[in-house]
């Protein structure tokens, strides 16, 4: 596995957590946006009580995760989403605050899923700059081979995420508390993750971070990126980077116990134009996705127009701006 093995100075990382300095922080922090939210509301009414109860069950190890509520969301696919309690939001936040730096300094570049500074608008610009530099400013024909994970939260095993997380954090009594959060939910025997809670975004990162290093330091691959569990490999070898698929597979299966998505693995030249977080590059243009723009010009109100504008403006879309302006002001608008 990639990670140093190392975990000097963490023996303060437990009393951090239960500090109630830290889990005010955390909470202001956490509560900003869902103040309106009703459960945030009740948790907030009492919020010194409920703050120093936390407190005192991590400090008297009384601490128990509570339970899921799942919900159904379409953006634009359906997927279920577990929200927890307001307390253990509040404690997972907490948790992902103190433990990420040692992560973070360690994640490659070109991850760019839930982290400082990345996204997918950066995500998408750091996919055009190396296909500009494969393609030595399209003069040369490059292909970019783009994969995505089966059910890549659903089947996150449980004792290889702890392994791995235990692998930089030494604390104990912190790592106690990451494994009930980890033991909190499961789609099949220790396996999956909860879409819903910020501590699975840091451990997908976690997790995939080990793909990140076979890819850039085992197979080499400069101009590869990944974006949560899609990932997109640039190359002007056509056949080379279908060979990758079979060793990246293998990995995959033997050390992280994941799948690639065989429908969901394609490979295409920059002039058919690559489809990637929701936008399509072409070397003279980046697009939106054609259903990307139907669901704008369907669903556009005086209350997300500004949204959409500012995804268009990451793409060459002036017309779709102007069509998006119009439409609000049709009647039925």
């Amino acid at each position: 596995m990639s990670w140093f093995l190392t975990g000097g100075g963490q023996a303060h990382l437990f009393s951090k957590l239960c500090s109630a300095e830290h889990l005010s922080a955390t909470w202001e922090k956490f509560a900003r946006g869902k103040r309106g939210k009703p459960d945030v509301q009740r948790f907030e009414r009492k919020l010194e009580e409920n703050i120093f109860e936390l407190q005192s069950d991590l400090l008297r190890r009384k601490y128990k995760h509570g339970l899921y509520q799942p919900f159904i969301v379409h953006d634009p696919k359906r997927r279920q989403i577990h929200k927890a309690p307001v307390r253990d939001r509040l404690l997972h936040q907490a948790i992902v605050d103190c433990i990420e730096p040692y992560f973070e300094k360690h994640f490659i570049f070109d991850s760019f899923s839930c982290r400082k500074n990345k996204g997918t608008h950066a995500g998408v610009k750091r996919l055009q700059k190396f296909l500009r530099r494969a393609s030595a400013n399209n003069t040369k024909t490059v292909y970019a081979l783009k994969c995505d994970i089966r059910q890549f939260f659903a089947t996150v095993d449980h004792e290889i995420l702890l392994n791995l997380i235990k692998a930089k954090i030494k604390d104990e009594e912190l790592l106690k508390i990451v494994e009930k959060i980890i033991n909190s939910f499961c789609i099949s025997p220790v396996r999956g993750i909860p879409l819903g809670n910020v501590t699975s975004q840091l451990f997908a990162n976690v997790y995939l971070h080990e793909l990140d290093w076979f890819m850039k330091h085992r197979l080499r691959e400069s101009f590869y990126l990944r974006y949560c569990d899609d990932f997109v490999i640039v190359g002007e070898d056509r056949q080379k980077l279908l060979e990758l698929v079979k060793p990246i597979k293998q990995f995959l299966a033997s050390e992280l116990s994941l799948n690639i998505h065989s429908d969901k693995t394609t490979i295409k030249s920059w002039n058919q134009g690559i489809d990637f977080l929701g936008y399509v590059l072409k070397p003279d243009c980046i697009l939106l996705r054609s259903k990307t723009r139907q669901r704008m010009l369907k669903r556009v109100n005086k209350t997300n127009l500004y949204s959409y504008l500012g995804l268009c403006s990451h793409a060459n879309s002036y017309r779709l701006q102007r069509l998006l302006e119009l439409k609000l002001w049709e009647p039925d608008h």
